[in-house]
């Protein structure tokens, strides 16, 4: 998208990220589009000098090979070590990226794709609004988490004039028809711990709404955070904070204090720097603040999106898959940060933002640069 400060990327129901859809292949079908990795170690956290938002993404699975095949120049391409995986964090198993390194054995990146990026757990979004399959399609990430004794991260993505009619536009009609969508969400949590990252941009960027329709759209969030804990009392919903380059700290908590993250009945805290490229130093400092700001209980703390982040923000301001980016920290939920809950990879990276590929496609070429 192109509104300065917006941070989803997304054409027809949604893409540019991880996300579960009703694809017409059964009510218990949950596959998202894309996938997601981390690297071997945390790359440098380079602080960002830029005043720009950015863009948007996605998670996979595959046995390990030994890598001993040649580039197309004929040097021997070194061995890549396979990247820590969170013990904790669920990882789908489908996604676009996954699709590719099973089409493309003998492609000389694929090693590096698949080792860095494909085999991270990534969050799984729910982007169309599909009210009769929507309990039975989180249903099944959360049940594969279960299986596996892991945590998921799922995101909600359908809140009444999403994105402000820009890029991601969509969701539910009104929000009558987005409260039953939650619940019917809600119902697919099960009983365990999941993490759920409630509609990315819908507090950053309310200011395109009338004074009123924020007050519908917050006065939704509220009832949200409450339906999803009260399902899942081990559910942990955090709100949307923007980023460090966006709203003011303070004037971010207040918005985020009116659609309830400040109440332990609806929110565990906030999140930031989805799809966006913002030192995760900068986020941990503005998180502080905003949480700070904020009040409520101290037990709210904030997750980041680290996935594209490891180079920080470019300092021209460019938001569509900006070159010299590389991923960042490797998701986890064991940050050794106060009040830092962890780092999640919220968009994936190598889903496009529509410029080095069609928007939400996997773009090999713009994953391998993030990776390598």
């Amino acid at each position: 998208m192109v509104v300065a400060a917006s941070v989803v990327v997304a054409v027809g129901t949604v893409t540019g990220m991880i996300r579960a859809l009703d694809d017409g292949h059964g009510a218990s079908a949950a596959r998202p589009d894309a996938s997601g990795a981390t690297l071997l170690v945390p790359l440098p956290d380079v602080p960002s000098a830029s005043n720009s938002p950015s863009a948007k993404a996605s998670s996979s699975t595959r046995p390990k090979k030994t890598a001993t095949s040649s580039t197309t120049t004929g040097t021997a391409r070194k061995p890549h070590r396979t990247a820590t995986v969170s013990p904790r964090l669920y990882r789908h198993p489908e996604s676009q990226v996954l699709d590719w390194v099973h089409a493309h054995p003998d492609d000389p990146r694929t090693e590096v794709i698949e080792s860095r990026i494909a085999d991270q757990p990534a969050a799984v979004w729910f982007a169309d609004f599909t009210p009769s399959t929507i309990t039975s399609r989180v249903r099944a990430v959360t049940s594969g988490a279960a299986a596996q004794g892991r945590v998921p991260v799922v995101v909600p993505y359908a809140i009444p004039e999403r994105d402000c009619g820009g890029a991601s536009e969509g969701g539910a009609a009104d929000f009558d028809a987005y409260d039953g969508w939650i619940d019917g969400f809600a119902a697919g949590l099960g009983s365990r711990e999941v993490v759920v990252i409630l509609e990315p941009d819908s507090i950053a960027q309310a200011d395109c709404l009338s004074e009123a329709q924020r007050a519908d759209r917050f006065e939704a969030l509220a009832r949200a955070g409450r339906v999803l804990k009260t399902a899942d009392p081990k559910a942990r919903v955090y709100y949307d904070a923007g980023h460090s380059d966006w709203n003011p700290a303070a004037q971010q908590a207040a918005l985020l204090e009116q659609a309830g993250a400040a109440s332990a009945a609806s929110s565990d805290g906030i999140f930031s720097n989805v799809s966006n490229f913002h030192a995760t130093s900068a986020e941990i400092a503005y998180d502080r603040q905003v949480l700070d700001a904020l009040g409520g209980p101290a037990s709210l703390g904030a997750v980041i999106d680290t996935s594209r982040n490891g180079n920080g923000a470019p300092t021209d301001g460019q938001w569509c898959d900006p070159a010299g980016r590389k991923i960042g920290r490797a998701p986890t939920l064991n940050t050794g940060e106060a009040r830092i809950d962890g780092y999640l990879w919220v968009k994936l990276p190598g889903e496009s933002d529509g410029c080095r590929g069609a928007a939400g496609t996997f773009t090999a070429s713009y994953a391998y640069d993030l990776a390598r």
